[in-house]
């Protein structure tokens, strides 16, 4: 299998995210521009720094963020600044769940969570799939797993 993109509408979800957080970040600069602690300008120049940093790692995480699945592990590559490459065995692989939250409902998306045998916290997600897409996943992912490890796998 060659290796897969996310759907292209996660950028949206994405990029709403980087909105939302430029604004707080902004918001305590407006109020002290308000309050004449700081200059006028101070909350623009704030804002638009922050909007052109979030928006752009929006648009470049959605770049740099492919998995593919083989008949021994699920690989992953991700990441703007740190760049990661996750290799999960189809061995470790504890459950698989599909997960749509109101956001991604919203956009008519999925995510597929990979829960692995391990350490506290040792799941991997893989964000920006159709919920068609996101369910395929699961059950391939589960098929294959049983495959490698023997019914007792998922």
């Amino acid at each position: 299998m060659t290796a897969q993109t996310l759907h292209p509408r996660v950028q949206i979800v994405w990029v709403l995210r980087a909105v939302l957080l430029s604004a707080l970040v902004t918001a305590p600069f407006a109020g002290g521009a308000y309050l004449e602690y700081l200059p006028e300008w101070a909350p623009v120049a704030v804002g638009a720094a922050m909007l052109t940093l979030t928006v752009a790692h929006a648009l470049l995480r959605y770049r740099r963020w492919s998995y593919e699945i083989r008949e021994d592990a699920i690989y992953l590559d991700r990441g703007v600044i740190t760049q990661v490459r996750t290799t999960v065995p189809l061995v470790r692989i504890q459950h698989v769940d599909s997960r749509r939250g109101p956001i991604e409902r919203t956009a008519g998306l999925a995510s597929c969570v990979v829960y692995t045998a391990g350490s506290r916290g040792a799941d991997v997600r893989i964000p920006g799939l159709t919920p068609e897409g996101a369910s395929d996943l699961r059950e391939e992912l589960k098929r294959l797993a049983i495959r490698a490890d023997g019914e007792d796998a998922v």
